[in-house]
């Protein structure tokens, strides 16, 4: 660390109140993790969670996107500014070796965000949420010590699918900051007109088929990111697992709605919270036997791959000949111990007459 260790202590600490209040459903999950993880991923959200707040202030512009830019470039600099999350953040992406394009993709899916973009796919809309979340599960995989491609894509499987389930529950609270995210594709398909709808938003069973078509789509999502938690290391699982439960579970809550996310906002209770991160908790995901089970990485979310790969590529590259020259000259002076040891037995043994 460039700082001490109680100033870093304390920029947590702010970041860890910042959770609390503002995102309890990660609040819940992460208390699970092992603290290594734990307190490096606590900074990792709170910085996430303070600059996706400004981004969707309602005076948010362009200008506030620069400002989070020149942020991100004081940090990886090595400068932060005088914010406890951004100082914190500056000391992760440094210890866990995070490329700058994964965050700086963060901030661009804000920059959608301030231009009220629309999607007209559902592949349009993965590329947002490999933006805003799958950028945020492939740091998190980053803070957890896994940098392969195959456990990369699952990571980003569980943010794009935890972003697909936050659209499905805020529909309504969307509409009302002239926002929709919903494919336009599928609303088209059931007459729901965009324009005239985020005038007068209000649910019905057309808009309500949209939801489910999107909680299905996640659903997907969070059935393919399992596969990948069983690769994180054992003691990790458990909070991953209950982030991936808990999110899930706000579908279900969902579909006991009725699929309504315009006039209610669906909320998992404290105490379903707790039965799942019990479940989690006992829960020991097993390796999935076969590997073809899972998916090629889609192509929104390839992009972030690529980068953690290459930044892997050349910090690898930089200590390899460094590394496997003493891997070698380790072993060598292990096999002539070896033989010094068999030498000097061979000895032994002659001399106490263990031979004739």
């Amino acid at each position: 660390m460039n700082r001490s260790s109680n100033h870093f202590d304390d920029d947590l600490n702010q970041c860890v109140e910042t959770m609390r209040d503002g995102s309890k459903s990660f609040f819940a999950a992460s208390r699970v993790l092992p603290s290594r993880v734990r307190d490096p991923a606590t900074a990792l959200y709170a910085f996430c969670r303070i600059t996706d707040d400004i981004a969707d202030a309602a005076d948010a512009t362009a200008e506030s996107i620069h400002t989070l830019q020149e942020r991100l470039t004081a940090i990886y600099a090595g400068h932060p500014g005088d914010i406890p999350a951004d100082r914190a953040l500056s000391e992760v992406v440094r210890a866990f070796d995070i490329p700058k394009e994964l965050p700086l993709a963060l901030i661009e899916g804000y920059e959608w965000d301030t231009q009220y973009r629309t999607y007209e796919t559902f592949d349009d809309l993965l590329d947002y949420c490999a933006r805003v979340a799958g950028t945020v599960g492939a740091m998190m995989c980053l803070i957890m010590g896994k940098r392969e491609p195959e456990t990369l894509a699952r990571a980003c499987d569980l943010g794009l699918a935890m972003q697909l389930t936050n659209i499905a529950r805020d529909v309504g609270e969307d509409a009302l900051n002239g926002r929709i995210y919903l494919p336009l594709q599928w609303l088209r398909e059931e007459g729901i007109n965009k324009e005239e709808w985020l005038q007068n938003p209000q649910f019905n069973e057309s808009l309500s088929r949209v939801v489910a078509r999107l909680l299905k789509e996640a659903d997907l999502l969070y059935k393919q990111a399992e596969i990948g938690i069983s690769d994180l290391p054992w003691d990790c699982r458990p909070a991953i697992q209950a982030a991936r439960l808990i999110y899930a579970e706000i579908g279900r809550e969902l579909e006991r709605l009725n699929l309504d996310s315009v006039s209610v906002r669906a909320v998992v209770s404290k105490q379903r919270k707790l039965v799942l991160l019990t479940q989690a908790a006992s829960a020991i995901i097993a390796k999935f036997s076969n590997r073809r089970m899972a998916k090629e990485a889609h192509c929104s979310i390839q992009f972030l791959i690529d980068a953690v790969s290459k930044t892997t590529h050349i910090r690898h590259y930089g200590g390899t000949i460094y590394e496997r020259l003493t891997w070698v000259v380790d072993l060598l002076e292990r096999v002539e111990e070896r033989k010094r040891e068999a030498e000097l037995s061979v000895e032994d043994r002659f001399q106490a007459g263990g031979f004739g």
